[in-house]
């Protein structure tokens, strides 16, 4: 298995490193030589301003919605921007982007995240030029690129496979010791099953993702397995905490997705109960647990 964080090509494709190897707030951009496409453009900063102006950009793909694959959206006012349609609305404003989190529609989670996604973020409302479809196959003249439509992490979440040199970009299916991420209103964690095990059979000679390792070579099926094994485990120790009633704020306080407590807290806190409401969404599915007056215990 080879795994490397450092900026390369693979034929026209080439690989951008974020800062710290990616790690949120951060992650890696791709770029198409010969073709002026970027993806995600959230990689550094002064980088892409580099790019932009020695060799060009002449459209934007954004593999889903997140702040951190549209940071640095701003420093391309006018190129095209391309995406799927299920994660387009996000795009069109402050309050939309939010409201595809699932955050309340008053309190003190929207005051915090207002002033990041313009501060930190650089968030311009942008409508898409053109919707991306899963299935379809798209020349750029120096290779063509087939359109994956892999929800899951949102609805509308795309991989994309660059046949020649056969390199498959896998967004945020990223294969770190973390795990996946589905705690969005609308994600979804079958869906991310199902999604990271189609991945995984694609052939494909090199697999780009989002965050820290950002390069692989070897054996993906044995890494995606990993990957889905810590969704797993948040469920068994979860199960497990509901040995007694338990309300929301006592599961988040185990901190079972992120381990320990994280600042900024009210980022942190927000996105262990995301995660943990949707395994106890499945629990109660499948008949192991309950919701009574506000407590979940097991069924």
């Amino acid at each position: 298995m080879t795994r490397t964080t450092i900026e390369q090509s693979f034929g026209p494709v080439r690989f951008l490193p974020g800062p710290n190897r990616g790690k949120y707030p951060h992650c890696h951009s791709v770029y198409v030589e010969g073709a002026g496409l970027l993806i995600d453009p959230a990689s550094d900063r002064e980088r892409l301003i580099r790019l932009r102006d020695e060799e060009g950009v002449s459209m934007v793909w954004l593999s889903h919605w997140h702040e951190d694959h549209l940071a640095h959206l701003d420093l391309f006012p006018g190129v095209p921007v391309w995406v799927h349609e299920r994660d387009a609305g996000p795009l069109s404003g402050v309050e939309a982007f939010l409201d595809a989190y699932g955050l309340p529609e008053a309190g003190p989670l929207r005051e915090f995240w207002r002033p990041v996604l313009r501060d930190q973020f650089h968030f311009v409302p942008r409508v898409p030029d053109r919707i991306l479809q899963g299935g379809e196959t798209i020349s750029l003249g120096v290779t063509d690129v087939r359109v994956i439509h892999a929800p899951g992490h949102t609805p509308g979440n795309l991989a994309l496979y660059f046949e020649k040199p056969g390199v498959l970009f896998l967004a945020d299916y990223d294969l770190t010791p973390f795990g996946p991420w589905y705690g969005d209103l609308e994600s979804s964690i079958e869906d991310t099953e199902k999604s990271v095990n189609l991945l995984a059979q694609i052939p494909a000679q090199a697999w780009l993702a989002s965050h820290e390792t950002g390069v692989f070579t070897g054996d993906i099926p044995r890494l995606a397995r990993e990957y889905l094994a810590v969704a797993g485990r948040r469920e068994e120790r979860l199960w497990e905490f509901l040995s007694q009633p338990r309300s929301l704020d006592d599961i988040v306080d185990q901190w079972i997705a992120y381990q320990k407590p994280r600042e900024p807290r009210e980022f942190f806190a927000y996105a262990e109960a995301a995660l943990m409401g949707k395994h106890l969404e499945r629990l109660a599915r499948l008949g192991r647990a309950r919701e009574e007056s506000g407590r979940w215990m097991r069924a």
